[in-house]
């Protein structure tokens, strides 16, 4: 039987190393809350239980096994790092919840108790490379937060690098969190790579751009930093030399120009004001927030798996364009961009998939051959 009230789980940090985004995504998880909410044809309100771990690592589990237990929450909106993901993990397979996780990862996994909305490598780091290798060489340095993102996404890197006849000239990584990076700054320097491939988080990230466009200013040659996970939010805050000149990929960019997004940024300049950049974190929160809702009314119920079925075998209206996700795996088919940023912190598109591209978290398919002959360039040039 439907509730008139469905309790749900909003779990990212809003304070500690990578505070910035989880409170865009909090602020995007909250737009759609406030739209649910209003639409009586939903016939139930969402009743969000914020919690923030602070970004520490004891705090996920325990916020999460008392939304469950305490709060009667069946599903969690949630998590950022992929640590804070795979302690989340097992809380909710034990109780039978479900974890909507909307953030870019390094593939790898598949579980019954989650639903993947966020980017995988063949999706972000593959239509990176196509791009980026051809035309700024095969030699990166590499710099990662020192935990499972960092070092996955640099293997595959090195791995794709290789395939191109390439080799990464280093591979570094900084404590989460930590804004020491005066050392990388030297070090590629000295090393003179052809591109920067940067997989920090959060501080971490906003403290190497600025550094970084300090060097810039003295070095015109320098070469630019890519990412698979950098938003405008990395970017906000830092001078207008440190901004500019960074390739991105995203499933999102508060500049793309589609009629979806036309039609959210509307509706959000409505609650938040014309100024407000909607950002990677905030679109993304807000899609796993809408999915879920839509999920609950077509099942008649927020058991996890019945919301499950439903999810995954129907399509949904999203900023980004028509959503599905795979039954098998729980990963969504979803259509990647690249970006350059600007002075102002945002990004121009340079290309964007022909469609959306179904999630390999595994890369079974897309690196059974080497990488330069692997699949075709997935990205086309918007004219």
């Amino acid at each position: 039987m439907m509730r008139d009230r469905v309790p749900v789980s909003i779990l990212y940090s809003t304070t500690g190393p990578y505070a910035a985004l989880g409170r865009e995504a909090v602020d995007g998880a909250m737009a759609a809350v406030a739209e649910i909410n209003a639409d009586h044809a939903y016939g139930f309100n969402i009743a969000a239980k914020i919690d923030d771990p602070c970004g520490r690592a004891e705090g996920y589990a325990a916020l999460a096994r008392s939304a469950i237990r305490d709060g009667g929450c069946q599903h969690i909106i949630g998590t950022i790092t992929s640590w804070s993901r795979k302690d989340v993990l097992p809380i909710v397979e034990r109780h039978g919840a479900l974890l909507w996780y909307a953030f870019p990862y390094e593939g790898y996994e598949a579980s019954d108790s989650a639903v993947y909305l966020g980017a995988c490598p063949n999706q972000h780091l593959l239509p990176l490379f196509d791009y980026v290798l051809p035309r700024h060489g095969h030699q990166p340095f590499i710099v990662g937060s020192n935990y499972i993102w960092g070092w996955e996404i640099s293997r595959i890197a090195r791995e794709i690098a290789e395939a191109y006849g390439g080799q990464v000239v280093a591979d570094r990584y900084v404590p989460l969190g930590s804004t020491e990076v005066d050392h990388l700054i030297s070090e590629i320097r000295d090393k003179k790579p052809d591109f920067i491939l940067s997989n920090l988080v959060g501080q971490s990230a906003t403290a190497f751009i600025e550094a970084y466009g300090a060097f810039r200013k003295h070095h015109q040659d320098a070469p630019p930093i890519v990412a698979c996970n950098m938003s405008e939010t990395d970017l906000d805050g830092l001078s207008h030399d440190a901004r500019r000149g960074h390739i991105s990929t995203s499933i999102y960019f508060d500049r793309l120009d589609t009629p979806e997004n036309r039609a959210f940024k509307a509706r959000m300049t409505t609650r938040y004001g014309a100024r407000r950049c909607i950002t990677t974190p905030f679109m993304s929160a807000y899609m796993a927030m809408s999915i879920l809702a839509r999920s609950i009314a077509d099942a008649g119920t927020d058991a996890p798996e019945a919301v499950r079925k439903v999810a995954t075998a129907r399509l949904f209206d999203t900023p980004v364009g028509s959503v599905g996700i795979d039954p098998r795996t729980h990963h969504a088919a979803l259509k990647p961009h690249l970006g350059l940023s600007d002075e102002e912190g945002g990004f121009t598109l340079l290309e964007s998939a022909d469609e959306a591209i179904p999630a390999d978290p595994y890369l079974v398919r897309s690196l059974q051959k080497p990488a330069s002959v692997s699949h075709p360039p997935i990205l086309k040039v918007i004219k």
